[in-house]
């Protein structure tokens, strides 16, 4: 039980979702063609021939990329590291603000009304934080708190909701701003590395915000779980190549996921009597096609539960923290009846994996 629930108070909500992508879409069959035609000769043809089957993958139709025409797309190929961080603070603050404020829509309350601002990305970093660029962009107070998560990689918007959720422990009326952003496209480099195949052809970017706050409207926040293990860190991560990150996928990915997300969401739901079973919304990260086959075994998931996963997958690619707040928009606008329940679980660098239980 929540401290807030025992000193009488009702825990938080989800009041509000709100998300944003860059206007430029990329669908994969332009891609297929660029990559094709500006690293022939560069990469390996197996390299080639490995890009083209993902990016011909029916999982995925199109992508979005902070970038504003296919010509600055094709420069990523060289850009710059000061030039690559500008674009990533550009728009990084400026999709985390459009998310921060459709979230807010509807909520008989203003930018000036929240108390406390948290901001979790993996795909860089600056200092100043992202929090205080958007404190400045959205008028907060200055007396706001502010906090910046790192390191989560696609399991962080799960983390960034536990640390909203804790701030507002016995807070009264205040209100807590959840977001994660991604400029995966700031991450790109291309190889003969199928970590990096791989990266180029799914990632998308992208941000997602929640507005916590006690009332009576909204998802409830039930519980929430997290596990790490260190054994599996070398398989999903961040590592730095000649300055820049350089993204790490192990090809054993799926099976670390089937194995260490099953049990941890089983335990959290029998901590509340509950199975798989009872379970009517599911917002599972889609990592790609392998990654939700090994929860859809792992769980005994149909695909009906399924089904807004992959429709994220397929509309947007994999955009690391913020996908699941995708899905969780689709799931309460399509409409979460009162006493349903919802599963939200992503995992990333660590490894680590992260789940919260909701109810309607």
């Amino acid at each position: 039980m929540h401290a807030s629930a025992r000193n009488g108070l009702q825990g938080p909500r989800i009041a509000g979702i709100g998300t944003a992508v860059p206007p430029f879409v990329v669908d994969q069959g332009t891609a297929d063609t660029l990559m094709s035609r500006h690293y022939a000769g560069i990469l390996k043809p197996r390299t080639l021939e490995v890009l083209h089957q993902v990016l011909t993958h029916p999982s995925i139709k199109q992508r979005h990329v902070a970038v504003d025409n296919e010509e600055h797309l094709v420069m990523l190929k060289g850009e710059d590291p000061d030039r690559r961080i500008d674009r990533f603070t550009r728009w990084a603050v400026d999709l985390s603000a459009q998310a921060v404020t459709r979230a807010l829509a509807g909520q008989n309350c203003s930018c000036s009304d929240i108390t406390a601002l948290v901001v979790n990305t993996c795909t860089g970093y600056i200092c100043p934080g992202l929090s205080t660029y958007l404190v400045e962009r959205l008028g907060l107070s200055p007396a706001v708190g502010a906090f910046d998560l790192v390191g989560s990689g696609c399991g962080g918007a799960v983390p960034c909701l536990q640390v909203g959720e804790r701030l507002l422990a016995g807070a009264g009326d205040g209100i807590a701003v959840c977001v994660s952003v991604e400029i995966c496209s700031a991450t790109y480099q291309m190889g003969d590395d199928i970590s990096l195949v791989i990266s180029n052809a799914i990632f998308g970017d992208g941000a997602g915000a929640t507005v916590l706050r006690r009332g009576s409207r909204g998802i409830s926040l039930v519980s929430s779980i997290s596990r790490y293990d260190p054994a599996f860190r070398e398989d999903v991560r961040y590592v730095y190549n000649k300055g820049r990150l350089h993204n790490k996928l192990s090809p054993q990915l799926a099976k670390v996921v089937g194995k260490a997300v099953p049990p941890m969401i089983r335990e959290l739901l029998e901590r509340h009597g509950l199975s798989v079973r009872g379970i009517k919304h599911w917002a599972v990260h889609p990592g790609g096609d392998r990654i939700i086959e090994s929860i859809k075994t792992g769980l005994g998931l149909s695909e009906e539960q399924l089904a807004v996963t992959r429709q994220v997958l397929r509309d947007f690619g994999n955009m690391s923290s913020p996908t699941v707040l995708f899905e969780l928009e689709r799931l309460a606008a399509a409409g979460i009846a009162p006493g349903e329940w919802c599963v939200m679980v992503a995992f990333g660098a660590g490894f680590s994996a992260h789940a919260y239980l909701l109810r309607g």
